[in-house]
């Protein structure tokens, strides 16, 4: 389980090994290459990529979990805020229609109102709620 990059690692995981029963990613970045046009924060990505994605799209494709997709077993929740702008949710629709393209078991929250990182007790509570049954769900 992870967010923002620990959601990211989360997608990354879950196309490297079948290890996991069960994964809940949230605010994570599924498509490198899409995401370089739909971030607010884009600064940091040339100097660690080494490229834009328009000079060297290949670069971008390797650290992608999209381009590992069909290789998830894992039964994963996705969660993102409506308007995070770091990890935008066309990130977590990406990952979740991949998923639930391939039959793996997925499912996906967008929390209204929310950005990066949640303000609302209820939206936090809820999704620590969900987190908790689907793991209850995929592990007993």
């Amino acid at each position: 389980m992870g967010w923002s990059y620990g959601g990211y690692m989360t997608m990354w995981t879950i196309t490297q090994t079948q290890r996991f029963k069960a994964a809940v990613a949230g605010a994570g970045i599924a498509n490198w290459q899409s995401y370089y046009g739909q971030n607010a924060i884009d600064q940091w990505m040339i100097p660690y990529f080494g490229a834009s994605v328009y000079d060297d799209p290949a670069v971008y494709a390797r650290s992608a979990p999209i381009s590992f997709v069909k290789r998830v077993t894992t039964p994963t929740l996705i969660a993102v805020g409506e308007r995070d702008g770091e990890c935008p949710p066309p990130q977590s629709y990406e990952l979740w229609h991949a998923l639930r393209t391939l039959g793996v078991p997925t499912d996906l929250v967008v929390y209204a109102g929310e950005g990066h990182l949640f303000r609302d007790s209820a939206h936090k509570r809820d999704l620590l709620e969900r987190a908790a049954a689907w793991f209850d769900r995929y592990l007993r």
